[in-house]
């Protein structure tokens, strides 16, 4: 009776031994995903949105976006700002004209977080605005002048205009006011962003350009300030279109420095054929 009592109980030890002992249980997985590449940012008022491709690993739930000062340096410290399961993230909340160093890494299924990425990614936020309209100044020179640094239109001849508008009947033109500012036509574009520097050079002998809609237009002021333009609109009496302008002056992301010479002296209005 004992016995019979007894056998069952060591099968059952046996059994439990062997529960624990199971060596088909997986460990733990403790790898962390690569780090997100092609990192990018596009500028804009007060935010920059921060894109990246898409990691390969089929465990990645997510990424996280991180933040440092300029001061830092490249090699931060970097603080967290947000996640996120998309390859965009938009870091707002930032002051216009201050630059911030971002990053991105990813986590997988087990929260194993990746290296921050490798590419180097400033941003530099700056003022923006859209429907901006000028008057030809052929008509009246009142409100045919655009000043970047307070986003406001002036006279056509007024010393703080940066550009102005002219429709002489054959072609629209902006112009640039004076000779230490410069103006250059950067084509065809689906929306402001599109462009998000200025040339290194080709910039426009007379300071004039011809106006088409759609095309992206950047200007560099007197003042050594980068600045960008979209027309969306022409008629013979307006031109109407939307702008950015980097509040950094001298900003290496935006704008690739020149002489100034010794002051701003007024360009000869030069219509285009």
């Amino acid at each position: 009776m004992r016995l019979a009592y007894l056998l069952p109980v060591a099968a059952l030890a046996v059994l439990i031994a062997g529960c624990d002992d199971d060596s088909s249980v997986a460990p733990r997985d403790v790898t962390p995903p690569a780090a997100p590449r092609g990192v990018y940012t596009v500028t804009g008022d007060q935010r920059a949105t921060l894109h990246w491709l898409e990691n390969t690993e089929y465990d990645v739930a997510g990424y996280r976006i991180y933040q440092a000062p300029l001061e830092n340096g490249a090699d931060g410290p970097y603080f967290r700002v947000g996640t996120t399961t998309n390859t965009s993230f938009v870091v707002d909340g930032l002051t216009n004209g201050v630059t911030k160093y971002l990053a991105v890494s990813a986590v997988d299924d087990h929260g194993n977080e990746s290296e921050l990425s490798y590419d180097t990614v400033f941003d530099t936020p700056r003022p923006e605005g859209f429907g901006a309209t000028l008057a030809n100044f052929v008509n009246t020179t009142t409100g045919a002048g655009w000043d970047f640094s307070v986003g406001t239109t002036r006279a056509s001849n007024d010393p703080a205009t940066d550009i102005f508008f002219g429709y002489n009947g054959s072609v629209f033109q902006m112009f640039a006011r004076d000779l230490q500012t410069d103006i250059q036509d950067m084509g065809w574009a689906a929306d402001l962003d599109a462009i998000d520097y200025a040339p290194a050079a080709g910039w426009s002998p007379s300071g004039t350009v011809e106006l088409i809609p759609g095309h992206c237009y950047v200007v560099c002021t007197r003042d050594n300030h980068f600045a960008k333009f979209r027309v969306t609109s022409l008629s013979a009496s307006a031109v109407v279109f939307d702008w950015a302008y980097q509040t950094d002056p001298g900003n290496g992301e935006l704008l690739i420095a020149r002489a100034t010479g010794e002051g701003p002296q007024d360009r000869p209005i030069a219509w285009l054929r």
